[in-house]
């Protein structure tokens, strides 16, 4: 599905209570149309509202963002970006130093390298940072 771009201003208003919010487009409630939202605004220009609706959503708006419908990214470039930046090096030590490496689980180490990796990722450690292991 290609992102669609309203081309008329709508009145938003979104009222995140904890993990979830209200979200209304022209006093019409449609949170429950919505599997998730992103409200970006740069300086000088409207703001602008994507939403990413449920499969079961009927997509029916009115009129002050700019709204963009769109679809979940896809993570797979990101991901092959990540990857492709790391050195083998340094993950085969990370993977080697983890003090849940030898716990006799099945696949331990794919396991592991796949945990490592997540941490990375999340910002958790980054590639440099070793696990502390008690001797």
């Amino acid at each position: 599905m290609t992102p669609t771009t309203s081309p008329e201003q709508r009145h938003v208003r979104i009222q995140a209570i904890g993990p979830t919010a209200r979200l209304e487009i022209d006093g019409h409630d449609v949170a429950d149309q919505i599997r998730s939202y992103e409200l970006r605004h740069t300086a000088g220009q409207l703001p602008e509202l994507q939403l990413l609706l449920r499969p079961s959503a009927v997509p029916e708006w009115e009129g002050t963002v700019r709204v963009v419908v769109g679809e979940a990214p896809d993570l797979g470039p990101a991901a092959a970006a990540f990857l492709g930046a790391l050195d083998p090096a340094e993950i085969e030590r990370a993977v080697l130093t983890r003090h849940d490496l030898l716990d006799g689980g099945p696949h331990e180490f794919t396991r592991v390298l796949l945990a490592q990796l997540s941490e990375w990722a999340l910002g958790v450690r980054q590639p440099g940072e070793h696990e502390v292991v008690d001797g």
